[in-house]
């Protein structure tokens, strides 16, 4: 969690471990489309045409069917309401002069640019790739890049729903109805990363900018990230709400950080470590739940051929961002950070089978 006026990390736990963003990915694409309305490239009424490949795109999708036309204002809308990966293919080929896959290089290059040193691109959507890493600072600092460069766009991010063709698709993020000033950012999940948001949030003229990794559920992730938000405000001398605030147990990950005034110390074996200036006394419980989200995972079922047994990957089912829980295995979770590690990157310790791409599902 940062404070978006000055960069200062308020939080931070692991938030240089590489994860799978899933569909936080999605962030980096309207980034990408932002750019080029700014610079007159395109509009919000360019055609975005849609070739098979992105029609061919795994769920959350609109649905769309090779030869279709929408525009790129629509494009944006369905990013970041129904998290479609048929849209943001398309919108990824538009502006990769044809191919997704160089879109997916200078989505990297820009990344880089914008200094998020430890994540790489491989597709528009967050659909699954064994190559496409992110982490929780790095995706932090894309939403706050979002509201700095892009102010008077960042507020497609603040849609509640968007209609298609006679079809309402609603925004995946509850916080925008269920926390007082939450204005945005992304969710996403698919098996591999957990449920994944990063959300902003403003009240009395603070903003803050927080990325969680690896939730257990939706819900589980939202009540976190909502406990966190309610710590980071109470750390800056903002009064507590009475209505929609999250008023449930601190994560138990923050039990040695919950004093008003949070400061980071060294990283010793590679994890983030938070320490309070001034001590409060831990709460009690924990209401965050995380899935195993090592980029590792590697599920086999057995089988038989020619009589002897074998052992073949299990179709994972890759799905939108719902409450859907997955192997209820506890892991600390990555909390954004904005200082810098001074780290070199490294690839995650080992990587998935790609699945089938129609059991591959993402939002």
């Amino acid at each position: 969690m940062v404070d978006a006026r000055t960069g200062n990390a308020l939080i931070a736990a692991s938030p240089d471990e590489r994860r799978y963003p899933a569909s936080l990915t999605k962030m980096m694409t309207v980034y990408m489309a932002f750019e080029a309305l700014r610079d007159g490239r395109i509009t919000l009424s360019t055609p975005v045409p849609v070739s098979y490949s992105a029609a061919s795109m795994a769920p959350s999708k609109l649905g769309l069917a090779p030869g279709m036309n929408l525009t790129v204002e629509e494009a944006i809308l369905a990013l970041v309401t129904k998290s479609a990966n048929d849209a943001a293919a398309a919108l990824g080929e538009l502006l990769g002069g044809g191919s997704e896959d160089r879109f997916a290089q200078m989505m990297t290059l820009r990344a880089r640019g914008l200094g998020m040193t430890r994540t790489t691109f491989r597709n528009a959507s967050g659909l699954p790739d064994i190559d496409q890493v992110s982490t929780a600072r790095d995706m932090a600092m894309l939403g706050q890049r979002l509201i700095r460069d892009f102010p008077d766009r960042y507020t497609f991010f603040s849609t509640p729903h968007f209609v298609f063709r006679g079809r309402t698709h609603w925004n995946h993020n509850r916080l925008l109805n269920e926390y007082e000033g939450a204005d945005g950012i992304k969710t996403g999940y698919v098996d591999d990363s957990g449920f994944n948001l990063v959300a902003s949030a403003q009240r009395d003229g603070i903003r803050l900018v927080a990325a969680v990794f690896g939730g257990r559920t939706g819900r589980e992730r939202d009540r976190h990230m909502m406990a966190l938000l309610d710590q980071g405000f109470a750390g800056l001398g903002v009064a507590p709400r009475d209505a929609m605030v999250a008023r449930r147990a601190m994560p138990g990950m923050m039990a040695s950080a919950s004093a008003a005034t949070l400061a980071r110390t060294g990283r010793p074996a590679g994890r983030q470590v938070v320490v309070a200036r001034r001590s409060a006394p831990a709460p009690k419980g924990s209401a965050f739940r995380l899935v195993d989200t090592r980029p590792s995972l590697l599920r086999m079922t057995a089988a038989t051929k020619g009589g002897k047994p074998v052992a073949r990957p299990v179709a994972r089912i890759e799905q939108g961002d719902t409450s859907r829980g997955t192997a209820p295995v506890r892991r600390p979770p990555a909390v954004a950070s904005k200082a810098a590690s001074g780290k070199a990157a490294e690839k995650p310790a080992a990587k998935p089978v790609k699945t089938a791409s129609a059991s591959r599902r993402a939002g």
